[in-house]
């Protein structure tokens, strides 16, 4: 958008990127292959609309949003995708993991598409993950700083489990701009994606609440704590990172059900018994957020009813074509798992629905960030940027059949 259309923007609602519930959402970072051959996107495309037939609806860069309500966009070297924010409650990390997979299926039509017009081929290659949760309130840097900290030393044993294979090197976790961001490895299967989310979303929900965030209010709470793990700076942005060098070994390689590992009270775990631990501690919080299925896999899963990926002798080859060789199966169905009031506004309003709010009609034209919808309202042809928020409460109905 302008400058000049900034400035006749009325704003309705509160400011860009400030929602009103708390919220998550998932980005997944792919390399590209092309003709067999690591490429980097921006070598082969100017944008996505390059391979994306249709209209796209711009965010900022090279970021367009996807029919999907998610987005997609270059970022050094990879193409990432992300959801669009995703209100948190029961079921709230299915449905973002569903958004995710959808987007996924979306850029690799497209990209089949491209291939048959261009007798190329192009493969998706997994590489990272990030699960996103955002504050209940505004938090003060330090005080954020030292969540990510504690968070850095209880996910990583759980979160390995669930989402890590052979060859990952650590987990991370990020103090973002309203929220924790935690970047682990992609996960080939949408189950264990879920269920992953599942766990993040619920062990950070509970310990943003603490009071006090030291190492020593985590051993009062019976967390174990590693004897000698030293996190590291995070290698992009604030935060820190449980790299596979930070342990007295490394934990992607080591035999999970081996009690090899020693904690600072002096007891010897297995990594399985570590994650059980921590999972149990939190096992209310991570119920909260979670469908029944994607409850039980973890609870599966942690115990070893149900394979992890670190019990495989190597990372799996379905990371090597994602969208074919790794897809989405209807593990949930359209009545059991709806669509969040955040996925129907976004949707509704990237398709070019007419909104009527209030009595009036407002033809959407754009977006600002993830929070505001930027219409056109049509009885005076004045621009307003709506939250989702207002949308969500106060819409009256969409017209479907007014597309921008």
């Amino acid at each position: 958008m302008s400058r000049r259309m900034d400035k006749k923007l009325h704003q309705d609602g509160p400011p860009e990127d400030r929602l009103e519930l708390a919220a998550m959402g998932l980005e997944s970072e792919f390399s590209l292959v092309i003709d067999e051959q690591p490429v980097r996107p921006e070598a082969v495309f100017r944008d996505p609309r390059d391979f994306i037939r249709g209209p796209l609806v711009h965010r900022k860069g090279t970021s367009y949003h996807l029919p999907t309500g998610g987005a997609i966009y270059f970022d050094t070297g990879v193409i990432e995708l992300a959801t669009p924010a995703i209100e948190i409650e029961r079921g709230a990390p299915a449905r973002a993991g569903r958004s995710l997979w959808e987007a996924v299926h979306f850029v690799r039509d497209e990209l089949d598409a491209w291939q048959r017009q261009t007798g190329r081929t192009a493969r998706l290659v997994g590489f990272s993950a990030h699960y996103n949760v955002s504050f209940e309130e505004p938090l003060a840097a330090e005080r954020a700083d030292r969540l990510a900290f504690a968070l850095v030393h209880i996910l990583p044993a759980p979160v390995m489990l669930l989402a890590a294979n052979r060859r990952s090197t650590g987990v991370g976790v990020r103090p973002r701009n309203g929220r924790i961001e935690v970047t682990v490895d992609f996960t080939p299967s949408p189950a264990l994606m879920i269920a992953t989310a599942t766990l993040i979303v619920g062990v950070v929900r509970d310990v943003m609440r603490w009071k006090r965030l030291e190492l020593s209010d985590l051993e009062r709470a019976g967390l174990p704590l590693l004897r000698g793990f030293r996190p590291v700076p995070h290698t992009s942005r604030r935060g820190w990172l449980a790299r596979y060098d930070c342990f007295a070994q490394n934990p992607f390689s080591c035999d999970i059900d081996e009690p090899t590992w020693t904690t600072t009270t002096g007891e010897t775990l297995s990594l399985r018994d570590i994650a059980g631990r921590i999972t149990r501690r939190f096992w209310r919080s991570i119920r909260r957020v979670s469908d029944p299925f994607t409850f039980r896999l973890i609870g599966s899963v942690i115990a070893g009813r149900s394979p992890a990926l670190l019990e495989l002798p190597d990372r799996p080859a379905e990371y090597e074509d994602v969208g074919r060789l790794c897809t989405w199966e209807e593990l949930f169905p359209p009545a059991q798992l709806s669509r969040s009031r955040y996925e129907r506004v976004l949707i509704h309003a990237i398709a070019g629905h007419r909104l009527r709010l209030r009595g009036r009609w407002y033809l959407p034209v754009g977006m600002r960030g993830w929070s505001q919808v930027v219409c056109r309202r049509q009885d005076d042809d004045t621009r307003h940027a709506l939250s989702i928020d207002m949308i969500a409460r106060y819409a009256e109905s969409w017209d479907e059949g007014a597309a921008a």
